[in-house]
């Protein structure tokens, strides 16, 4: 299943907070999702600092385990709005099928 988690802010936490050496560790903790299967994008917002993941998970409480092995989620400085998606099904219109 493909869930969408989108980084929502944390109050009273500050930029000075995300050490070099936490952000490091995200970044290996980011990799290894992605070399397991588990993260398949990540992005920033263009608009703001906010990262957006796209993750293939089982069902959103799978993704939620997933999302607190993250560094900055298990310090508490971030966390993640979790959005379970499903195929869009009004393609299945153009060939008469209901949907």
């Amino acid at each position: 299943m493909k869930i969408l988690a989108m980084e929502k802010s944390v109050p009273g936490v500050g930029a000075s907070t995300f050490t070099p050496e936490l952000l490091k560790a995200e970044a290996v903790r980011v990799w290894e999702l992605q070399q397991a299967g588990a993260l398949r994008e990540i992005w920033f917002r263009q608009d703001r600092s906010d990262a957006v993941l796209m993750l293939e998970c089982t069902d959103a409480a799978e993704a939620e385990r997933t999302l607190a092995t993250l560094p900055l989620v298990s310090a508490g400085l971030i966390a993640f709005e979790v959005i379970p998606l499903k195929p869009y099904p009004g393609l299945g219109r153009l060939f008469g099928r209901k949907g």
